[in-house]
């Protein structure tokens, strides 16, 4: 699945890719804003998902739970 989340600002993209993974085991998130790594990161370590940083504006996020 893929959440184009270009053009919203924190914490939009993190609580958005939060809900998308409900549902979904592999999501690829697209945003724009300069705070996701920061965010992701700190979301991921506390989720215990993971992510791979494609470019600046791409992440691929899997759930771990």
């Amino acid at each position: 699945m893929e959440l184009d989340c270009r053009g919203m600002r924190c914490p939009i993209p993190i609580i958005k890719l939060a809900h998308a993974l409900k549902t979904e085991a592999i999501v690829r998130l697209l945003s724009d804003d300069p705070a996701t790594l920061p965010d992701i990161t700190a979301w991921a370590r506390m989720t215990g998902n993971s992510f791979t940083r494609i470019n600046n504006e791409t992440f691929d996020v899997k759930r771990e739970n």
